[in-house]
């Protein structure tokens, strides 16, 4: 089978659909692989480059579309495109689906079979395949060298002998894999990061990113099933954007992530936030190319207002890294359907059938719901969450279980302890006593310890092996044959081990606090 990779035609797009790993990486799959002259120079990938890897350079993206069977792109075709294209094409790109009625109506007249990247469900199974994901990663991560580079000052902290610089204050608004990226890429630059967020499930998620979690008083979650925020209530709203105000007086840089898919943004950040921030401040807002969040946006403009504020509408696109992620996720698409030995079009697949725009002269859009849990049928089994009546019978099911459990091992161990202290030795007793609490007060010891403490913990138990060491030097004799001359001169030596490894430990770890 034969993949194409043409030139992308519009002069705003600097990716393209390969580059020369993923042209090795689809030869292995089974597949000729053919790119169009210059494709990749928009992002730094010469001719030459693809040669070496192994693909086929055509002059014209004709023979792209006349003679491949499958056609990777990433921006939607045009109309004059897909006059190229032959009956029962592939081509996986960006596509749109939800506002381009009209182009999906041509692909269906051509019998071409369209995958749109960007109608992945966001599924565990397909978020290899996720381009939205891979780059909302990378937007986000250079929204942050965007916005620092407008704002002109240091966004760590720094006291020297010049005078104290305080750190800047960044506001990540959607904690969305934009918005993390984003949360991380400020905080490794030592700003202080705030991120807000109408979903409360991500509040985790930005703490551990080094975020302080905004929220309103409202108990209104926005999280839904396809992963997306849904709109809210007005109170919400209205409680929102009094939140965005007090902050628009505070933070020095806003970065903006909110979209829907198949909707314009919604507008968060508005005329009179903007009025609210000091001059100097940015804003740097992702969703510029559907209407933007900020009311004063200009998609791929950057500009500054008349009280001192940059609003940044169009970002670098870091085209090489972007190419080689987006190359990864088709790949990994083309792996799932079979590679080019067993190659075919599943529409019972749960990503293909739901990405498969159109397919034997068919728009297949909007696509079925995903069901939520399927059944031994392949039907939806519906699921709900159980009433809290069924949770406290849950509850005592549980505890009484367990009660059952705790007392059939006090039993077996009671009747354990009866047999032995009926037949053994009264020296016996004593010393299994005495060993009983010793691994009873280790137990307790080591368990209740938090794991990020049981490396320092180690070099605490230079005191027990101390103990030990003690103990099997008291046992030795001068009669080597004995079996307690021999446990006792383990013990020591393990014990000792144990001491030396807890020095250097304790050494070790005190060399972190030490220039």
């Amino acid at each position: 089978m034969k993949v194409g990779i043409p030139s992308e035609i519009s002069p705003n797009e600097l990716r393209v659909a390969a580059t020369p790993k993923t042209v090795k990486r689809l030869q292995k799959q089974g597949f000729e692989v053919y790119i169009q002259r210059n494709a990749g120079a928009k992002a730094n990938f010469s001719d030459k480059d693809f040669e070496d890897a192994g693909a086929k350079l055509v002059n014209t993206p004709a023979e792209i579309y006349g003679q491949c069977d499958i056609v990777l792109k990433v921006k939607e075709p045009s109309m004059e495109e897909v006059d190229l294209m032959r009956e029962g094409l592939v081509i996986l790109s960006y596509l749109w689906p939800a506002q381009n009625q009209p182009l999906l109506q041509k692909l269906a007249d051509k019998k071409v079979n369209a995958i749109a990247m960007d109608a992945i469900p966001r599924i565990s199974r397909a978020q290899k395949m996720d381009v939205l994901s891979s780059m909302a990663n990378i937007a986000g991560y250079r929204a942050v060298i965007e916005g620092s580079f407008h704002f002109g000052r240091f966004l760590n902290g720094q006291i020297t002998a010049a005078g104290k610089v305080e750190p800047a204050k960044v506001l990540v608004i959607g904690a969305g894999v934009a918005g993390l990226a984003a949360l991380g890429a400020a905080n490794s630059l030592g700003a202080i990061v705030r991120a807000f967020d109408t979903r409360k499930e991500v509040a985790e998620q930005i703490q551990s990113m080094g975020g302080e979690f905004l929220t309103v008083e409202i108990e209104e979650d926005g999280a839904t099933s396809s992963g997306y925020s849904k709109e809210m209530s007005k109170e919400f709203i209205e409680a929102e954007m009094k939140l965005f105000l007090e902050q628009a007086k505070e933070v020095d840089i806003v970065i903006t992530t909110a979209q829907i898919p198949g909707k314009a943004a919604p507008k968060l950040w508005l005329d009179y936030h903007v009025a609210a921030m000091k001059p100097g401040s940015v804003i740097v807002d992702l969703a510029a190319s559907t209407g933007g969040n900020c009311s004063q946006t200009k998609n791929g403009e950057v500009y500054t207002t008349s009280n001192g504020v940059t609003i940044v509408g169009k970002l670098n696109q870091l085209p090489s890294q972007a190419s080689q992620l987006y190359g990864n996720n088709l790949c990994h698409l083309l792996d799932d359907m079979g590679k080019a030995e067993k190659w075919r079009i599943d529409m019972e697949d749960a990503v293909v059938s739901r990405a498969m725009v159109t397919y034997n002269g068919k728009i297949n859009w909007p696509p079925a719901p995903l069901p939520v849990s399927p059944t031994a049928g392949g039907g939806a089994k519906k699921v709900t969450a159980p009433t809290a009546e069924e949770l406290k019978i849950s509850d005592a099911e549980k505890s009484k279980k367990a009660t059952t459990s705790m007392f059939i091992r006090l039993a077996l161990v009671g009747a354990l302890l009866f047999v032995v202290g009926r037949f053994a030795p009264p020296e016996f007793i004593q010393h299994f006593t005495v060993f009983v609490l010793a691994v009873f007060v280790g137990w307790q010891l080591i368990t209740n310890v938090a794991h990020s403490l049981h490396t320092p913990l180690m070099a605490v138990t230079n005191a027990i092996s101390g103990i030990i060491v003690v103990g099997g030097l008291l046992q030795t004799t001068d009669d080597i044959s004995n079996p307690m001359t021999i446990l006792a001169f383990i013990a020591i030596l393990v014990a000792s081990i144990n001491i030396v490894g807890g020095f250097v430990v304790t050494h070790r770890m005190l060399k972190m606090f030490k220039k």
